[in-house]
């Protein structure tokens, strides 16, 4: 019996996961029946729910694994007696485990997927996720005598380890039972080559984070230190690929990208590319295996995935041509990746719509929807995370300023190039909080046809001028690369109840931003561009909403002019202060949500 004599329907053990979730897409996508099997209900919606989001339309099936118990799954066999391929996808990628915690995780899926295969009557394949460091196994050698396997769990580490001894039961149980199978022996997986998502953040994530965090003194090992990668959509194409084809039947196969840069040059290129600095030290792997991990902050167990070591891919190769799939560029899938890693930072954020892309040529943080008709400028010295509770409540989009938060550039200087692409072409409402009110006020001013309204909250230019202190950068700096977020919000907000919400801002000061955020709060004290971008706001003649606090008021001199524009609406919210947006949630998404009002025409 062949594929194409029954209907398609695959069963993917571990679905959840990176590897699972694009699986089950792929699948879909190419017209199969799928079953997801995951750990429970809970599991099950946020597959369904990723699914939806990437456009599936069609339905998928949900089962509930439980490999602790007799009846892996409820109903056993015969609750998916239709399945014609299985998906092994899963197990546990986690540096550090015990070797029972490991065994157990990832060789004992292994035999009790095969049992399961074992009874099902339409099965024609079973597909199993192994590794590139650990496939080519001898099934011969199951089981392992119990000194060998000590021995090798102490070589390389359990997770290492416990990959290696499961390639070995998986064939060896395979053919006891007279099941048809193909191992998929993939290197380090990273995120999809378009969006450049990706929810693992181990290995090579954290490395890359590193870099980042300005943790990293030196670049590992050397021009010929070769860690290799594949995109996880690839990854999930060709094991969709695989379960279908009769010439796959029996092997194995290694799925990498052969022009993967050197380990110390992808490093440097992706460090680049983030803007992160990128040390000229490098050291080799064997010197790194030396010295403690409290220096190096290596897991030991990641140091022999750094060789020189290269892969059988020729057959990969040769079933991908076959099957018209194209690997993606390696260095543009890297930086994708790079990004929505720093975008997520590094799965600190939320997973809400959040992205780095370019505008203007300056690499730019957006949180909330692509086209989002409202778009709002973050204040100093917060980023784009103090206002994405509010954004996405009112469907608008947030973005940080060139050169704060988590975007690229220099500041200031980068407007004339960043506003008009940022805004777009179409009509749109700008919001504005402190620096980011003059960035408003100056896309409005230049590109008036492209503004609808103006909401500029807690605008600097018209209100008192700050003291001759913050014009100190060095002491400004300073106070804001050590301040914690508990002082951080005292400082701003005169309470400590907005230091969660300034956990990520005072990240972005620590590592990268303190030094550019005191620049721009010294030129907010310019008497010069304070009336230039005053007198711009008062040029716009479209609906302008000043909202400000009781205790951050604007000038008397700013509140008789504006008062008098028949097209500003003030507003003051009692009791609040320069950055109401973590003091009135409330009462600004209140005001986000109501139409400005204007004065009757005089």
């Amino acid at each position: 019996m062949t594929a194409s004599d029954v209907s398609r329907h695959a069963l993917v053990f571990g679905a959840s996961g990176l590897v699972g979730r694009h699986l089950v897409l792929a699948l879909a996508r190419a017209g199969a029946e799928v079953t997801a099997a995951v750990r429970s209900a809970e599991s099950a919606e946020r597959v369904e729910r990723w699914l939806r989001g990437r456009g599936l339309t069609r339905g998928i099936q949900t089962i509930i694994v439980d490999v602790e118990v007799p009846e892996i799954v409820r109903g056993g066999p015969s609750a998916v007696s239709t399945v014609t391929e299985i998906h092994n996808c899963a197990g546990v990628y986690r540096f550090g485990m015990s070797p029972n915690e490991a065994r157990s995780a990832n060789v004992g899926i292994v035999t009790r997927v095969i049992e399961f295969a074992a009874a099902l009557p339409r099965l024609q394949r079973v597909v199993h996720i192994s590794g590139y460091r650990v496939g080519g196994q001898d099934p011969a050698t199951i089981p392992w005598p119990d000194e060998h396997r000590a021995a090798m769990y102490r070589k390389l580490g359990a997770y290492e380890a416990s990959k290696v001894e499961s390639d070995a039961v998986f064939q060896a149980r395979a053919n006891e039972h007279g099941i048809a199978w193909t191992i998929v022996n993939p290197s380090s997986v990273i995120g999809d080559s378009v969006t450049g998502e990706s929810d693992q953040h181990i290995g090579l994530a954290a490395t890359i984070e590193q870099l980042w965090n300005g943790a990293a003194t030196a670049l590992p090992g050397n021009d010929t230190t070769f860690l290799p990668v594949v995109t996880v959509d690839y990854l999930a194409a060709f094991m969709a690929a695989a379960a279908v084809d009769p010439d796959a039947e029996g092997r194995a196969y290694w799925i990498l990208d052969d022009a993967t840069p050197p380990l110390a040059g992808l490093l440097a290129h992706v460090g680049r590319h983030i803007g992160a600095k990128v040390p000229r030290l490098r050291v080799p792997v064997g010197v790194i295996s030396r010295l403690p991990s409290w220096i190096t902050k290596a897991d030991p167990e990641t140091l022999s995935f750094m060789s020189s070591d290269r892969y059988p891919t020729g057959s990969a190769v040769e079933f991908a041509h076959r099957h018209h799939l194209e690997m993606p560029d390696v260095r543009v899938s890297l930086e994708r990746w790079a990004d929505h890693l720093v975008a997520h930072r590094f799965g600190a954020a939320p997973a809400d719509r959040r992205r780095v892309v370019e505008r203007g040529g300056v690499r730019t943080l957006e949180i909330g929807p692509s086209d989002a008709d409202r778009l709002i400028f973050p204040g100093l010295p917060v980023n784009a995370d103090t206002w994405a509770p509010l954004a996405v409540g009112s469907g608008a989009r947030v973005v940080d300023l060139p050169g704060l938060g988590l975007s690229g550039g220099t500041g200031i200087d980068d407007w004339d190039r960043w506003l008009p692409a940022v805004i777009g072409e179409a009509p749109i409402d700008l919001i504005g909080h402190s620096l980011g009110a003059a960035a408003a006020v100056v896309a409005a001013d230049r590109f008036p046809e492209r503004v609808r309204s103006l909401t500029l909250v807690a605008p600097f230019f018209l209100q008192p001028r700050a003291g001759g202190a913050v014009r100190l950068r060095p002491l400004v700096t300073a106070f804001l690369r050590r301040a914690s977020p508990v002082r951080l919000s005292r400082q701003l907000t005169g309470a400590e109840s907005s230091a969660s919400a300034l956990a990520s801002s005072v990240s972005d000061l620590r590592h990268r931003t303190a030094k550019a955020v005191a620049q721009h709060v010294a030129r907010t004290t310019s008497p010069q561009w304070r009336a230039e971008v005053r007198d711009a706001a008062a040029r716009f003649r479209g609906p302008v909403r000043i909202i400000t606090g009781t205790d951050d008021p604007l000038t008397a001199e700013a509140v008789a002019q504006f008062r008098s524009l028949p097209n500003v609406d003030l507003v003051a919210i009692a009791g609040a202060g320069h950055h109401p947006q973590l003091t009135h949630q409330t009462d600004i998404a209140g005001l986000l949500a109501t139409p400005i009002r204007l004065a009757a025409p005089r």
